[in-house]
């Protein structure tokens, strides 16, 4: 847990310059991504959430939630680097590239992700709508 808590409180995601309400949802979701946690995913994304996945694919919230709370799905703590950040009153940009490893179906991966995901702020609550994730370039 210690480390989990160190690498949300990354520089790299630089949260204190963001308004308070999105610095939280942004650290919850990235938590509740690496936790596997369906409620706090189910509430931080919006209903009509859409994925872009790596593949090119695309992905429903219903989707995106059962594939990250499998049972034989599990995320290790990540860093998003090369942050992007662009806020205005109800909507924001968060991304970057992320280093992620973890295993899917049983199967270890890690690849590294160029990802924006579009906020918004509706009836107060700030949630992700959209999502595009590709291979980020090899350096």
């Amino acid at each position: 847990m210690v480390l989990l808590i160190a690498i949300l409180a990354s520089p790299t995601i630089r949260a204190t310059d963001l308004p308070a309400d999105l610095a939280k949802a942004v650290k919850d979701y990235d938590q509740a991504q690496i936790e596997g946690n369906r409620a706090e995913l189910v509430r931080l994304l919006a209903d009509d959430y859409t994925l872009v996945n790596s593949a090119g694919k695309t992905e429903t919230k219903a989707q995106f939630v059962a594939e990250s709370t499998a049972a034989d799905f599990k995320l290790e703590p990540f860093v998003v680097k090369e942050a992007i950040e662009k806020v205005w009153s109800d909507g924001a940009v968060m991304g970057g590239v992320a280093h992620l490893k973890g295993v899917d179906g049983g199967k270890p991966f890690e690849v590294d992700l160029r990802f924006s995901d579009i906020w918004a702020k509706r009836n107060g609550k700030w949630q992700v709508i959209y999502t595009h994730a590709s291979r980020a370039a090899a350096k």
